[in-house]
């Protein structure tokens, strides 16, 4: 059975480049009733916490992506976090000094620095200079028995190919000529990443290690670090790197790149996943945007493509469109709360207070994120017919006969009127056209300024019914005070009347 792994380091936010690699894990792992192992590497003790190790889970929860083994549910494999792990590696390495497959190091690292900055100077490759590996086992006895604290380095054979078929660009060669002896475990006792990453996919019975393709230097050493502890090694896939609009890796340069940013801009999490899997492979068939179970039945990793994917934010606003009108309602009004109360629009809404909310969401299908919502759904709840009116070109458009008629014959259909639904309003609006000969843009245009004090919005169709709902609602709905249509329409008279007598 296939077993795949994400690990990510809990270093900081969940990055989409990240994310692409989990969800790619995740998919193949799905598509082919194999197991996905959540895995934590946060052996950097200086930078790992568990407050990043908790954000990341967040969003690989939010994104919809689930896991079969991992820290927070266990598992036959486990520990799952590389800290709680040491004495597997500790034995590990133990196992290659004794093998004479490894040894121990005690260059300073200022004597390291000055060796590489002699090879780079003298045109060879930046690799450890191999200074400690003649050093005999007395030796190194002797000089840990005075108090030096030496590292330890995996040794790598001479005069070897290192050839590997990744699932994604096929055959890969390095020589062992250009591969220095690395660290294994450093001088404080930590495992470095090349030597814990083999001793944990080889005790999980990783089958496939699916990950960026900035690792790809790193799999010569790791295959001979299995050769070595006598595992077989896992089939390996490297995933182009996510770039950004200028062709370089994706970075705060560019704007968003975590998950977190983008949930926090009102992007749906179906959204992004669904562009995630888009980024360097296609689901084939001329579809692009899919159930992710679906994308799930699709995917194979001989269809991942090799070259570099970017970002592209208006694509993401394109799927996220998509998945923001299907979406439920209901739904699209509990996310868009933060979001009023972030504009300035406090509400606590109750059951009636959402579902008014969830009518409302009509208006604002045209979004790409929903913290576009509150200034879309702005009419509802900020209305004024004065400042309307301030507005020198309104104010102008209002100075002919023909509008200032609308406005007057709206005024007065709307003060014996009954609250408005959609067809309610139709029926006004005929008598308005009825009494003024008015149609059109000349009928229409005017009395969305008077209902919604703006020249431009939503569908009147969607807004006016909304207004009139909204207007009905009792203050223990928990949703700010609307002022409904029939008195709009006598404000705004009002107010032209004093501007325009």
């Amino acid at each position: 059975m296939m077993r795949v792994r994400f690990a990510p380091s809990p270093t900081g936010q969940l990055h989409v480049g990240n994310a692409r690699t989990a969800l790619f894990n995740w998919l193949l792992a799905r598509g082919s009733g194999g197991t996905l192992i959540l895995r934590i590497e946060d052996t950097d003790v200086e930078r790992s916490t568990k407050e990043s190790e908790a954000a990341i889970v967040r969003d690989l929860r939010w994104l919809g992506l689930d896991w079969d083994e991992g820290p927070d549910i266990g598992g036959a494999h486990g520990p799952y976090r590389q800290s709680e792990r040491l004495h597997l590696y500790q034995s590990y390495a133990a196992e290659l000094l004794g093998a004479d497959a490894a040894y121990y190091c005690f260059c300073s690292m200022a004597q390291l620095d000055v060796d590489r900055q002699e090879a780079l100077a003298a045109g060879r490759p930046a690799r450890y200079a191999g200074t400690c590996r003649r050093l005999s086992r007395e030796q190194a006895s002797e000089r840990i028995t005075a108090g030096e604290r030496p590292a330890i380095r995996f040794r790598i054979p001479e005069q070897r190919d290192v050839v590997f078929t990744d699932a994604v660009r096929g055959d890969v060669r390095f020589h062992t000529d250009v591969i220095g002896d690395p660290i294994i475990v450093r001088a404080d006792g930590t495992p470095a990443y090349n030597f814990a990453v083999v001793v944990d996919d080889a005790l999980m019975a990783v089958t496939h290690v699916v990950r960026g393709e900035d690792h790809i230097s790193n799999t010569p050493r790791q295959i001979l670090l299995y050769e070595a502890l006598g595992f077989a090694p896992p089939t390996f896939a490297h995933l182009s790197l996510v770039m950004g609009p200028d062709h370089s890796p994706l970075s705060k340069r560019h704007g968003a790149t975590s998950v977190a940013e983008f949930r926090s801009k009102g992007y749906l999490p179906e959204a992004l996943v669904n562009y995630l899997a888009l980024i360097g492979w296609s689901p084939g068939g001329g579809d692009e945007l899919l159930p992710v179970e679906e994308l799930a039945h699709r995917f194979s990793l001989e269809k991942v493509g090799h070259s570099a994917g970017v970002f592209d934010e208006e694509k993401l606003a394109w799927a996220n469109r998509h998945y923001l009108k299907i979406a439920d309602p209901a739904r699209l009004a509990e996310l868009s709360l933060p979001y009023f109360n972030d504009a300035g629009v406090r509400m606590a809404p109750d059951d009636r207070g959402l579902g008014f909310l969830a009518t409302a969401m009509a208006m604002g299908a045209s979004v790409d994120r929903l913290s576009q919502v509150p200034a879309r759904l702005a009419l509802l709840f900020d209305y004024d017919a004065d400042a309307a009116l301030a507005d020198a070109r309104l104010l102008s458009e209002m100075r002919g006969g023909e509008a200032r008629s609308v406005v007057v014959a709206l005024a007065e259909e709307l003060a014996s009127a009954p609250r408005l639904d959609r067809e309610k309003f139709r029926d006004v609006a005929n008598r308005v056209k009825a009494r003024t000969s008015q149609k059109g843009k000349a009928l229409f245009h005017p009395i969305r300024v008077v209902l919604t004090g703006r020249a431009e919005g939503p569908e009147l169709d969607l807004a006016v019914p909304a207004i009139d709902l909204g207007a009905e609602l009792p203050a223990s709905a928990g949703i700010p005070k609307i002022i409904g249509n029939r008195e709009r329409a006598a404000a705004f008279a009002r107010a032209l009347e004093e501007r325009l007598p």
